[in-house]
């Protein structure tokens, strides 16, 4: 295995999309093989107690790493090995020929979350394209109605999000609300990604820093209503994993993930992931039904459409220098 060409495509395959861009893949690189494994100080215990987010992003950086790869004519393929106590989900190895795939490089590198306005949803055409994508794997991709009911499970599950202080505290720590935090470009959630002012942002920064005294007084409600995704535009969908999915499936389901957004993409839509919706059980439960599908079979939602201006690219920690690869360290881990 040429280790060293596939250390100068590192940069690139770190743009695969994590939740709250904690980045937390980790590469081990061995003679003949590259084991992925994670790192558990960027996971999120609080907001993603049963490691779903995390399984999911570890597959999407799989999927993206055999996407770099075969575009640069490594050949790669995967073999799976979930292993919870090691850390680790499988290697990258030697294979006879490079990955099939549709996506290329470019694809990757130009993806984008994006939170700001859509002009226009996905189309019957696009649906139809995603639904293929996860059929393929055993699941499907619904469209979820836009209508009152949605936006009142939003607020509910913002709600919950907020009123949990664990949750909020590591929200907290992924915040990056001041460009002159030291890990502003290398990790996090930038005000920028998030659509912020920074009026808008310096509010969010003194009302979660005053959450222990405001909580009791209605903060979470507050913040809840201070946001309305829906009234950015765009179609909301619903991917829809395999009954029974375990840990090692989610995973696999992540690679699915990603060329789903590989595939919006491609039409020129992007994605605005609406997690809170299946991370509280109360939503996740009541959109199950409203989908009439069992709830724990609900494992993305996202709002998607065509971007009415260009959204920021977000921080990465390993940059290309030098025609190798790096990874950008701070001294502080809180914005």
């Amino acid at each position: 295995m040429d280790v060293a060409a596939f250390r100068a495509l590192e940069p690139l395959c770190w743009r695969a999309p994590s939740a709250h861009n904690t980045q937390p893949w980790r590469l081990r690189y061995e003679r003949w093989a590259v084991t992925v494994g994670w790192d558990p100080a960027d996971t999120l215990p609080a907001g993603d107690p049963t490691g779903r987010d995390l399984r999911l992003s570890l597959g999407a950086f799989v999927e993206t790493c055999l996407i770099v790869a075969a575009d640069a004519g490594l050949r790669l393929d995967w073999a799976a090995d979930h292993d919870e106590p090691d850390r680790r989900v499988g290697r990258l190895r030697p294979a006879r020929q490079p990955y099939r795939t549709p996506f290329r490089a470019a694809d990757v590198r130009d993806r984008r979350t994006h939170r700001g306005r859509f002009t226009g949803g996905a189309d019957a055409g696009v649906v139809a394209a995603v639904d293929a994508v996860v059929r393929r794997a055993g699941g499907a991709a619904r469209v979820v109605p836009a209508a009152g009911r949605l936006r009142a499970l939003l607020r509910t599950a913002d709600r919950q999000v907020y009123a949990e202080p664990a949750v909020v505290a590591e929200l907290r720590r992924w915040l990056r609300l001041d460009r002159a935090c030291p890990r502003y470009r290398t990790d996090g959630l930038s005000d920028r990604c998030l659509g912020l002012g920074r009026a808008a942002a310096t509010g969010l920064r003194a009302a979660l820093a005053a959450y222990p005294a405001l909580r009791p007084l209605g903060l979470p409600r507050l913040l809840a209503a201070g946001d309305d995704p829906l009234a950015r535009g765009g179609s909301v969908l619903a991917l829809i994993a395999p009954p029974g999915l375990d840990a090692a499936g989610q995973v696999e389901f992540g690679r699915v993930l990603m060329r789903t957004w590989l595939t919006l993409h491609r039409a020129g839509l992007a994605a605005h992931p609406l997690s809170q919706l299946v991370d509280v059980a109360a939503t996740r439960d009541a959109l199950g039904t409203l989908l009439d599908v069992a709830p724990e079979r609900i494992v993305h939602v996202a709002r998607v459409g065509r971007p009415a201006a260009p959204a920021p690219r977000s921080a990465r920690r390993v940059e290309r220098a030098g025609g190798g690869a790096r990874t950008r360290t701070a001294a502080v881990r809180v914005g």
